[in-house]
C-alpha cells in the first residue's frame, strides 16, 4: 500500500528537499521552503510502446495559427501553435491581461476561445473588452467564465473544446486534490501539470498569465518555466507608454524576436516601426545625445542614448543606468579614462535609454563612450549622426554584426553619417562612413567644430 508523505519544495528555484530547512541551498533564499504533501500513487495505465523514428512518416510543416496581432504573432514565432502550452509573465499593471485579452479577441473571430479568470468578474472582462474594441466583442466567439477550481475548468475545455484556452492567472487556479491555497508551489505544480496533459491530448492551445516576484522572476516554481512550451515576458515602466514582449524560451521558434507596443486607453497598440517612436523628440545637436542601433531578432532598432556628467558632491562619485548593464558603463568609464584621456574619477555619471527598450548588446559601446565624453566636454552631436562599434579594453574599434542592415534602418529614417569600425565589409548604403581603429581618434573627430 503507498505510503503519502510530505516533500519540502523551495518557492523560489523549486528545489526539492526531504525535510525543511531554513535556507535553499539552490538559490540561497531563506523561509522560501513550502511543505507539499503526497498524493497516493497513481495506478498505471496501458501505454503505446516506443516506436522507431525511422518508421515515422515525415512530419508536417508547423501549422500556425495568427492571432491577428503582428507584434505578438512575432515573439510567438509566427502564430499560435496547436496544443502549445504558452506562458505569458511580466510586473504587474504592466498590461499582460489586456494583451491577452486583444489575443482572444482578435482569434475569437475566426475560432472558439474560451476566458477563464479567476481574478475579475464577468462584467470586468466585458467592460474592457468593450473598450478594446466594441465590433470584436459583439462579433467573436468569445466565451468568459469566472473560475478558480482546476476539476471545473478542466471540465470546461473537455466540453466546449475551444481552439484556444486562456487562464488568468496560473496563481488563482487550485485544485481540490491537493492541500495548500491557490499561488502555493505545491497548487502551481500540479495545476500546471494537469493543464498541459489535458490541452495535449484535446489539441487545445492554451495561454496562461503568470505572476513574478517583487525582484521580477517568474513567481512559483521553477518546474513552471520547464513545464510550458514558451514563456513570453512583458517589460516596461507601467509610466511609460511602451511595452517590449520579449521571448525568454520557445520550443518551437526562436526567443530573439521582441515584440513592440504602446500602451493607449484602448489597449496596446502595435508599433510596426518602433525606430521612429524611440527617436521622437529627440533634441537637435544636443551635447551628451548618441543614435545608435541595435538588434533584437532580425530587426535593427534606432535609439537615443543620454549621458549626463556632473561634478560629485561627495568623495565617492556615483553611476546609474537605466536600460544598459551598469557593469558594462563602468567597463567603458574606464576604457574612457585610461585610452581616451578623461578623467572621470570625480563626476557622477548616468546613463539613459530613451523609450524603455534595454541594450544586452556590445555594439552600443562606442555610442556610450562619445556620449559620456560629450556630456563632459559639451560636445554638440550632429543631429543626422549614428556611431556603431564594440570598443575593447585596449580602446580598440571592433567589427560588429549586421552592419550593412544598420547602416540601411538609419538611411531610412534619413541619417547621413556613420561612424563605424573598420571593416572589410563592402556595404551598399548610401550614407557616409567613416571608419576608425581607436577610441582616441573617435574623440578627436568628434571634438572638432566642423562636425
Amino acid at each position: 500500500m503507498y505510503m503519502s508523505k510530505s516533500v519540502f519544495f523551495c518557492s523560489d528555484c523549486g528545489n526539492e528537499f526531504p525535510k525543511w530547512v531554513g535556507q535553499c541551498s539552490g538559490c540561497q533564499a531563506w523561509n522560501t521552503i513550502k511543505e507539499m504533501k503526497n498524493v497516493g500513487a497513481p495506478k498505471a495505465k496501458n501505454t503505446e510502446g516506443p516506436q522507431s523514428l525511422s518508421l515515422l512518416t515525415t512530419p508536417e510543416k508547423d501549422e500556425r495559427m495568427t492571432s491577428g496581432i503582428s507584434e505578438f504573432d512575432r515573439v510567438l514565432g509566427g502564430g499560435f501553435l496547436k496544443d502549445a502550452l504558452i506562458l505569458l509573465t511580466g510586473d504587474p499593471g504592466i498590461g499582460k491581461s489586456t494583451l491577452a485579452l486583444q489575443a482572444a479577441l482578435s482569434y475569437s473571430q475566426k475560432q472558439k476561445v474560451l476566458y477563464i479568470s479567476g481574478e475579475e468578474s464577468v462584467s470586468q472582462i466585458s467592460s474592457r473588452a468593450f473598450r478594446i474594441s466594441k465590433k470584436q466583442s459583439e462579433n467573436g466567439q468569445l466565451q468568459v467564465c469566472p473560475e478558480s477550481n482546476l476539476e471545473n475548468i478542466l471540465t470546461l475545455a473537455h466540453k466546449e473544446l475551444p481552439s484556444l484556452l486562456i487562464i488568468d492567472s496560473i496563481q488563482t487556479i487550485s485544485s481540490d486534490n491537493l492541500p495548500g491555497v491557490s499561488g502555493s508551489v505545491g497548487q502551481i505544480r500540479y495545476c500546471a501539470e494537469q493543464i498541459m496533459h489535458v490541452i495535449k491530448k484535446l489539441q487545445i492551445t492554451c495561454m496562461l498569465i503568470g505572476h513574478v516576484t517583487k525582484d521580477g522572476e517568474l513567481s512559483g516554481p521553477q518546474t513552471l518555466a520547464h513545464l510550458v512550451d514558451t514563456v513570453l515576458y512583458l517589460e516596461g515602466d507601467k509610466y511609460n507608454q511602451f511595452r517590449i514582449l520579449r521571448g525568454q524560451k520557445n520550443r518551437f521558434g526562436t526567443t530573439d524576436e521582441i515584440g513592440v507596443f504602446e500602451m493607449k486607453e484602448s489597449g496596446l497598440q502595435e508599433i510596426t516601426n518602433p525606430s521612429e517612436c524611440f527617436l521622437e523628440g529627440k533634441q537637435k545637436n544636443a551635447a551628451g545625445s548618441v543614435i545608435l542601433s541595435t538588434m533584437e531578432g532580425s530587426r535593427p532598432f534606432l535609439v537615443e542614448l543620454q549621458a549626463l556628467c556632473a561634478h560629485s558632491p561627495f568623495g565617492y562619485p556615483k553611476r546609474t543606468s537605466s536600460g544598459m548593464d551598469i557593469n558594462r558603463v563602468h567597463i567603458m568609464l574606464a576604457v574612457l579614462q585610461k585610452h581616451g584621456g578623461e578623467k572621470m574619477e570625480s563626476l557622477d555619471v548616468f546613463i539613459n535609454i530613451i523609450g524603455g527598450l534595454k541594450i544586452k548588446e556590445h555594439a552600443a559601446d562606442l555610442g556610450l563612450l562619445v556620449a559620456i565624453a560629450s556630456s563632459k566636454r559639451k560636445w554638440p552631436i550632429p543631429d543626422k549622426l549614428i556611431i556603431l562599434g564594440e570598443v575593447g579594453l585596449s580602446g580598440e574599434i571592433r567589427s560588429i554584426p549586421f552592419l550593412e542592415k544598420r547602416l540601411k534602418e538609419a538611411e531610412k529614417l534619413g541619417f547621413t553619417h556613420a561612424i563605424i569600425p573598420q571593416t572589410k565589409e563592402k556595404l551598399s548604403s548610401k550614407i557616409k562612413t567613416s571608419a576608425f581603429s581607436h577610441i582616441a581618434d573617435v574623440l578627436q573627430y568628434i571634438s572638432k567644430p566642423t562636425s
